[in-house]
């Protein structure tokens, strides 16, 4: 099916780069990027990630990197129970 299509400026700079990534013709281009639109963002040759999992003295949404940070807050909101107390 021949159609004219009018494509806003960010969307033809992505299509130029996936033109130039993929070495394919305008045509092409076009037809692939609705096809993946369309099928739902699925693609056929899907990286598969492995995540491993391991073993670890801290608890989920602790950031060993962080911990002053956690410390400094733990004293203020003693501090401010503290005070609340008092008054």
């Amino acid at each position: 099916m021949r159609t004219t299509i009018t494509l806003d400026p960010d969307t033809e700079a992505l299509l130029r780069r996936e033109m130039a990534r993929t070495h394919v013709n305008f045509k092409r281009a076009v037809n692939d990027a609705i096809r993946r639109g369309l099928a739902g963002g699925r693609s056929a040759a899907r990286d598969v990630v492995k995540v491993l999992p391991f073993e670890s003295d801290y608890q989920p949404g602790i950031d060993r990197l962080r911990l002053q940070q956690l410390a400094d807050d733990l004293e203020l909101d003693a501090a401010a129970a503290r005070a609340n107390r008092r008054s």
